[in-house]
């Protein structure tokens, strides 16, 4: 996976963005592909990788575990590895990870009154 340079103006104008758009700031964190479906799975409580990949089926393994690992370093998902044999490994919403409950479901009531409304055609229909 490919980092932006910390000195390139695409990375000083992102950072000046989030450093005073707070609403930017939040979809930088949770606006991933998978990462709604990921935390609106994880707000039903803990849950095992391939407990949140049969929610999941499209992702693949690796996307999962980077959303996870990317999740965790921004404090939004903690993960709890059991010294067991075999290895057991529990995904958790943070407390500010949980926080984010009413926004997922606010999202989900606008998306279905969007298909309503608009339909379900999208630019992944193109």
């Amino acid at each position: 996976m490919e980092r932006t340079k910390v000195t390139s103006t695409n990375y000083l104008n992102k950072q000046a963005i989030y450093e005073e758009c707070d609403e930017m700031h939040a979809i930088s964190l949770i606006g991933g592909q998978w990462t709604l479906g990921i935390l609106s799975t994880l707000i039903n409580g803990k849950m095992r990788f391939g407990e949140i990949k049969k929610t999941i089926p499209q992702i693949t393994d690796r996307m999962l575990t980077l959303e996870l690992r990317k999740l965790e370093q921004n404090k939004i998902v903690t993960r709890k590895v059991y010294a067991e044999v075999p290895p057991r490994v529990e995904y958790e919403l943070t407390p500010i990870g949980y926080k984010l409950k009413l926004i997922i479901q606010e999202l989900d009531t606008w998306g279905k009154e969007y298909k309503q409304e608009v339909g379900t055609a999208s630019c992944i229909d193109k």
